[in-house]
């Protein structure tokens, strides 16, 4: 027997009046006459529009953040330098390719050798280029790169330049989806078009001088890819093939660029490529500077299908579509 006994206070359902200074929320719980279509929503997993509508919002504010979060990381490392200041973010990609296929040989590169330790930021190598004479060598050395390394790639214009070509703002690919997530790539590969008279390069911004001259940025980069020979000769002819490349034939008179096409034909009647029988950084200048001087359709026989034989490999058609 129960202790209390409470009469009903009424014999219905009460209507309740909802106060209006409140957010009205749907009811949650089963109506009559349509239970059993509120059980089956619930047995099914379905998820209201609304709920999903909201979350689809929410990850687009968080990509958005990982994006800006990105973009500063990325202006922290090079707005500390006076000659690296950005005033125009025009794009910025992702190149990753297979690590099993390389040009060169050997074991990969040691990145933590060559840099140093860097925990917790993205390696960033900073090149302020002038748009008026395009680094033809470091976009095949580039394209090199993105198929030893997952490099983040960026584009960006100073002020001093007005008018970029739009294959120059396009130079290192389009924009990967994951760009905003800098932790995924291990090398970072910023050029900058801005109104300088050489070429400039700054990787460690506070702990080095800048590098000056396509020739020695060049060496450097190339030097993330493969070592040096260790043959002293072999290292020299290499080395002389550079500069002769980007001396004579670059900024050389029609006789120099004569002289050295003739060079060219001869050492490549020896040898498949210039510094024996494996492509080296001494083609990779080569080329470029004969395909940025013009001589390229007028050149010997043995340099018209050493042409065709770097042009086979791939990574050299970036630096022809900056021509165009």
């Amino acid at each position: 027997m129960p202790m209390y006994q409470v009469k009903p206070i009424g014999g219905g359902p009460i209507k309740t009046d909802l106060p209006t200074c409140m957010y009205k929320l749907p009811n949650v719980h089963a109506q009559p006459g349509n239970s059993c279509t509120s059980e089956h929503a619930l047995q099914n997993g379905e998820v209201d529009p609304a709920v999903k509508a909201l979350e689809a919002r929410q990850d687009e504010i968080m990509r958005k953040l990982y994006e800006l979060k990105a973009a500063v990381e990325g202006l922290a490392k090079t707005v500390t330098t006076p000659d690296a200041d950005l005033d125009l973010t025009v794009s910025s990609s992702l190149s990753s390719q297979s690590l099993s296929s390389t040009t060169f040989k050997g074991a990969v590169t040691d990145l933590d050798t060559l840099l140093g330790k860097d925990l917790g930021a993205l390696r960033d190598i900073v090149i302020n280029a002038n748009p008026a004479q395009p680094p033809l060598s470091l976009m095949v050395l580039h394209s090199l790169l993105c198929q030893r390394y997952r490099v983040l790639s960026t584009v960006h214009v100073h002020s001093s330049v007005t008018g970029v070509l739009p294959q120059l703002l396009s130079c290192l690919g389009p924009r990967h989806a994951d760009s905003y997530a800098r932790h995924m790539f291990q090398l970072g590969f910023t050029l900058i078009w801005k109104d300088v008279p050489k070429l400039q390069m700054k990787f460690s911004v506070q702990n080095m001088c800048p590098i000056e001259g396509e020739a020695n940025v060049a060496r450097f980069l190339f030097k993330l890819l493969a070592p040096y020979p260790s043959d002293p000769a072999l290292a020299t002819l290499v080395d002389s093939w550079v500069d002769t490349a980007f001396f004579q034939l670059a900024e050389g008179s029609a006789k120099e660029r004569s002289a050295v096409l003739r060079a060219l034909n001869s050492a490549l009647g020896r040898n498949p490529w210039l510094a024996g029988p494996d492509l080296s950084l001494a083609d990779i200048a080569c080329y470029c500077c004969v395909l940025q001087s013009g001589s390229a359709s007028s050149a010997p026989t043995n340099v018209q299908r050493w042409i065709k034989s770097c042009e086979n490999l791939g990574h050299f058609s970036p630096a022809k579509l900056l021509l165009q």
